[in-house]
């Protein structure tokens, strides 16, 4: 019994570090400019953003909108700001990008832009904005494993350890088979799910282990195996 309480505190204090939060890829190149100045500002915008200049990439893009209002160029401004940690800037500038395409953007395009917007609301902790983020995101794009992954790690941060978490996660592990973290956090949330019987023994739900197990399958030495491997000598 003291075990079977033991995992349970595991599962209230696991710090989950699967964010897709890293720097923000950029699409490159930039469609080019129609004046002199805008091909100017279309050129250092580009070496900024290879270079991940974020702050000199901001300021030529900034100059490149006001010249020839483009939504590629929103975008990755949005991009720029989000890399910057200027989270309400690049939410306003992703907003911005889809205004410009007038529904005319593909849903790839459509599909990143919601994500990003997601991202940027998780880290303004504005959890049920970037929850409303991945979930259009997830609906549009042609390749929702980023987003529904996000959604699953972000409804389990929040505490919610239910069913519509485990639908999201069971989505993202749809969408990509190898996402090791898809199964942490789908298996962790069934742990939590267990019930303590007549017999006093805690029945899991089924897949229980094999969800676990997945997840070292993929991971073996991944930063929540040692987290998996506790919680299978709960759950066997």
């Amino acid at each position: 019994m003291q075990r079977i309480l033991g995992a349970f505190v595991l599962l209230a204090n696991l710090a989950l570090a699967v964010s897709a939060l890293a720097q923000t890829g950029v699409g490159l190149p930039l469609p080019a400019a129609q004046s002199a100045d805008g091909k100017t500002l279309v050129a250092k915008a580009e070496a900024a953003l290879t270079a991940k200049q974020w702050s000199d990439a901001e300021a030529a893009l900034k100059q490149l909108a006001a010249v020839e209002p483009r939504p590629e160029y929103s975008e990755a401004l949005g991009d720029a700001q989000l890399n910057l940690g200027r989270y309400a800037d690049s939410i306003a500038s992703y907003k911005r990008a889809i205004d410009l395409a007038q529904g005319k953007a593909s849903p790839a395009v459509l599909g990143r832009i919601y994500t990003n917007i997601g991202n940027a609301n998780l880290k303004l902790r504005k959890n049920d904005a970037a929850i409303a983020a991945y979930n259009k995101a997830a609906s549009i794009t042609p390749n929702p494993a980023v987003a529904y992954f996000n959604l699953c790690a972000t409804m389990y941060n929040m505490g919610k350890t239910g069913a519509q978490t485990i639908a999201a996660c069971d989505k993202a592990i749809v969408a990509d088979p190898k996402k090791a973290d898809a199964y942490f956090i789908k298996g962790s949330v069934m742990v939590g799910e267990g019930k303590i019987g007549k017999d006093n023994k805690v029945a899991y739900p089924a897949g229980t282990v094999e969800m676990l197990k997945q997840y070292l399958v993929l991971a073996p030495a991944g930063a929540h195996a040692n987290d998996v491997k506790e919680m299978l000598d709960v759950v066997k």
